[in-house]
């Protein structure tokens, strides 16, 4: 099976390419704008007619598309996130390869979602920013395209590599400081929000699963489990050996979050994740989940860069069912590699 892979220099292309050339039936080809990709296209600005005459030479049994951007302004975003989509979309219309197209979509695409709750495929999407808007709008060219098609709608992917603006990799290389400076705390501002993480390398075998499936449409890739961003914290407190306090910054109402208040941590997604993101305030970080489910915050109260809100867990029954995927690496593990990479630099 020829693969052509869009983004393979990207933090979710490197494992989905790493997974793919492990699979002994699969012929990869790296499509990029970077000068490692086996072919150079730019998709913000390459033109339809380019890309379906190089489908049509390389002839792909499956197009995989991890590229994107996660940051920029709303026409930044709309040109990497949706146009570069629309130019996928058209060119695979126009080739005559009839590849089968497995697109990166993202959480930030739901928006805000009910404390408690898990969000399944046929919740209607409500993006809470610009990014979210333009994955969301690549989602439904892809879905009207016609093509054989599915979408990945990943959650927050973590594991080596995570980018230090991500809200974990943020987080390891606030410890790796305190450890380095012997700090003996540690004061950290939006460990209230809670979000469902799945390590990297799932999703990487999850893309793979899709690729050899006959699935159409929209699939959760994530754990079925939110995790407390605090609780995350004290994880990797022990994964990293730090014996230092761990204090929690309250962000006072109508302030932005990241200014003045520490380290902070964002919230971000890739193919992806948000690097170089404000970090993320949490006013109410001390209400259960059952008070927040009773007295849900406004879309005011949302000063979250990812637009997603204090809670976001995915329902990953589809996933299961239809591409026969579960998550294998637990958290732990995932942090302890993170922590792993950050504890190289100290």
């Amino acid at each position: 099976m020829r693969v052509l892979l869009i983004g393979a220099n990207g933090y979710l292309g490197r494992y989905v390419a790493d997974r793919l050339l492990a699979d002994p039936a699969v012929q990869l080809t790296a499509l990029g704008r970077g000068d490692d990709a086996d072919v150079r296209f730019d998709l913000a600005t390459g033109s339809p007619g380019a890309l379906t005459r190089f489908l049509d030479a390389v002839h792909p049994g499956v197009v995989v598309n991890c590229a994107g951007a996660t940051r920029g302004g709303a026409r930044e975003l709309t040109r990497h996130n949706t146009v570069a989509v629309a130019t996928v979309c058209e060119s695979l219309r126009r080739s005559g390869c009839g590849a089968r197209l497995v697109q990166l979509g993202c959480a930030a695409e739901y928006g805000p979602s009910q404390p408690g709750s898990s969000t399944a495929e046929d919740a209607v999407p409500r993006p809470g920013g610009p990014y979210g808007v333009s994955k969301l709008a690549a989602t439904e060219l892809v879905l009207g395209s016609g093509l054989d098609a599915v979408v990945l709608r990943v959650f927050s992917p973590v594991g080596p590599g995570t980018p230090a603006g991500s809200p974990l990799g943020r987080l390891a290389e606030a410890m790796r400081r305190a450890m380095q400076s012997g700090d003996s705390e540690l004061k950290l501002s939006g460990l209230g929000v809670q979000r469902d993480f799945v390590d990297v390398r799932d999703v990487a075998r999850a893309v793979h699963a899709a690729s050899l499936s006959a699935a159409q449409g929209v699939i959760n890739i994530g754990t079925g489990r939110a995790v407390r961003l605090r609780d995350a914290a004290a994880v990797l407190a022990r994964v990293a050996g730090y014996g230092g306090a761990l204090h929690e910054l309250d962000v006072p109402p109508g302030h932005q979050p990241g200014h003045g208040h520490g380290p902070g941590l964002g919230h971000g997604h890739g193919p992806g994740h948000h690097p170089g993101r404000p970090g993320i305030g949490s006013p109410r970080s001390e209400a259960t989940a059952e008070q927040l489910a009773a007295a849900p915050p406004s879309p005011a109260a949302y000063p979250y860069p990812d637009g997603c809100g204090v809670w976001q867990q995915a329902d990953v029954r589809t996933a299961r069912d239809r591409l026969g995927w579960r998550p294998r690496i637990n958290l732990e593990e995932s942090l302890a590699d993170i922590w792993m990479e950050a504890a190289c630099r100290i």
